[in-house]
């Protein structure tokens, strides 16, 4: 009774329109008024607990260095390097997205902040060039989701508090796959692409060429400080959020030059707002994490999933199936506050991986950021091309079909994920 209670109230109040961390809140004191354990000084305990974190200082770090990285010039010479290698081929721009997608997904780590620089910088190249610009808006949102897989990612992070799971190797497993995605949009996009007479870009001079890999080899080098000092324990992910951070501030104000004292105050204001909505989120989440634990929720989800318990590959799929039916009505980061402390002890009687089952789940919750109609990185993108969701979403489908594909191969082959993991980890 106690779950339906929950999920009664959590979906009532997220359909009349509450905010999500609102929402949290009103089924955990509901919760506790069924189970006549209701008192405010446990739920503000908790909401003040859930985000004094240490661990959750990673999240708005990633940000700032999101606000940076876009103002200060690293995103425009991603692009630029991408277009000197790909752009002179056939769909040449379309490649162009992916290769710079996947660059910057290992620099910023929010898949909204990608996905607008993207849209921003390529889709008037590819107006100009005559392409499909639903389909090409398609390509850059999906595209766009790749941020949250490849480290640093600020879903895992989240994950990891939630969860309790170690967020370094978090990071570590979300390499491999986040470019398998990578890999299986630019098959989709040579597919879909390949009979059409494309306008392409002349090929630069071999000295251009070199000038733009110069100009670009700052942007490059974040990544590999990040992954190199991660693994070699220089640091913890919270630490590689503030090296992130100082790093694309110094190359932006005094390598490139681009981002000056005065636009701090905006950059630093637009973060703020997005991790007070984050910590809000978290704190409301924890909440509802420690009634869930009360209340054994996951006991009673054991219950209900009894017929797939016995296949660790079934459980996996139904997980997925039901986190991208959930997706579409739900933001990313409101999903893995809510269902990764349900599933984390379901998952654990199961015997997966939990580094394994934190990647996959995650993955399966980005594809909700391009799904109608809350999809965030959709709207962002039909926002800055000023396109219609409705042609954004026809253009979207082979690329959706083809990220939805490997997250299935992965449930299909763990391996994919744990052997890279397992060496990395050494």
């Amino acid at each position: 009774m106690t779950l339906a209670i929950f999920l009664g109230c959590l979906i009532g109040f997220m359909l009349l329109g509450v905010p999500i961390a609102f929402t949290l809140l009103l089924s955990g004191t509901a919760l506790m008024w069924y189970m006549d354990i209701f008192d405010a000084q446990l739920i503000a305990q908790n909401l003040i607990n859930g985000a004094d974190n240490f661990v959750l200082l990673a999240a708005p770090f990633f940000m700032l260095a999101g606000e940076f990285m876009n103002a200060g010039g690293l995103s425009r010479r991603i692009v630029n390097m991408a277009l000197a290698l790909v752009g002179h081929i056939q769909g040449g721009l379309g490649y162009v997205a992916v290769f710079a997608a996947i660059i910057m997904a290992s620099l910023s780590g929010s898949a909204v902040a990608d996905t607008t620089a993207l849209a921003a910088l390529l889709l008037p190249m590819m107006r100009e060039a005559k392409y499909d610009e639903g389909r090409c808006a398609g390509l850059i949102a999906c595209g766009g989701i790749i941020a949250p897989i490849i480290p640093p990612s600020i879903p895992f992070v989240i994950f990891g508090v939630a969860a309790q799971v170690s967020i370094t190797k978090l990071f570590l497993a979300g390499i491999v796959p986040g470019v398998l995605m990578g890999i299986s949009i630019i098959f989709a996009w040579w597919w879909v692409s390949r009979h059409d007479k494309l306008k392409t870009q002349k090929r630069p001079p071999a000295a251009e060429i070199r000038k733009t890999f110069v100009e670009g080899i700052w942007a490059l080098f974040l990544p590999v400080i990040i992954i190199v000092g991660l693994k070699m324990g220089v640091f913890t992910p919270t630490e590689a959020a503030v090296v992130a951070a100082v790093y694309a501030l110094f190359v932006g104000m005094f390598v490139y030059r681009e981002l000056k004292f005065k636009d701090l105050y905006k950059l630093f204001l637009s973060a703020g707002k997005m991790t007070a909505v984050v910590m809000f989120l978290v704190g409301g989440a924890m909440v509802t994490a420690w009634l869930i634990t009360v209340a054994d929720l996951p006991g009673q989800l054991v219950e209900l999933l009894g017929p797939v318990l016995d296949s660790p590959k079934l459980f996996m799929f139904a997980i997925v199936v039901v986190t991208l039916i959930i997706g579409t009505s739900m933001d990313m980061t409101p999903t893995i506050l809510i269902l990764a402390p349900v599933l984390m002890p379901v998952v654990k009687q199961v015997g997966i991986n939990p580094v394994y089952f934190g990647v996959i789940f995650v993955m399966a919750n980005a594809i909700g950021l391009i799904t109608p109609p809350v999809g965030t990185s959709l709207t962002a993108v039909c926002g800055v091309g000023k396109i219609p969701v409705g042609k954004v979403v026809v253009g979207m489908w082979p690329f959706l079909l083809a990220e939805v594909s490997v997250i299935f191969l992965l449930v299909l082959f763990p391996d994919l994920v744990l052997v890279p993991l397992a060496f990395l980890s050494r």
